[in-house]
């Protein structure tokens, strides 16, 4: 049985709402789809605060969890190559390659940089 970490269900409910219910990657609108991911995790003392978070197709959510995915502090979308050597596939992913994630209008809901970096350093496998 797992419990639920306290505050999960509001930093989905926020971090939806930050992003108005689109993958701030795809663009996606489809809400059973997305996920609100955090960038730091709370097992690795991320708060659950909106600029901890991204909205992200589950998909994307997976491999930005694992790695393979990540947001610079530019908010730049960057690819890992380990996807194509691991897997022999990606094609559908590298098309976000360089591109920019559509962040939220309100300026304290926009990612952290210093969240971006820590992802960057300590998840991303570049």
């Amino acid at each position: 049985m797992v419990l639920p970490r306290l505050g999960q269900g509001s930093f989905r409910v926020l971090v939806t709402d930050a992003y108005t219910r689109r993958c701030a990657i795809t663009g996606e609108r489809t809400l059973p789809a997305l996920d609100a991911a955090h960038i730091r995790p709370f097992s690795e003392k991320g708060l659950h605060v909106v600029s901890n978070g991204v909205l992200m197709r589950r998909d994307l959510h997976a491999l930005f969890d694992k790695g393979y995915v990540t947001i610079t502090p530019d908010m730049n979308v960057e690819i890992s190559r380990w996807i194509k050597e691991e897997y022999e596939n990606g094609r559908d992913y590298y098309r976000y390659h360089g591109g920019f994630i559509h962040f939220p209008d309100d300026i304290a809901s926009r990612p952290s940089p210093e969240y971006l970096e820590w992802h960057n350093a300590n998840v991303y496998r570049g």
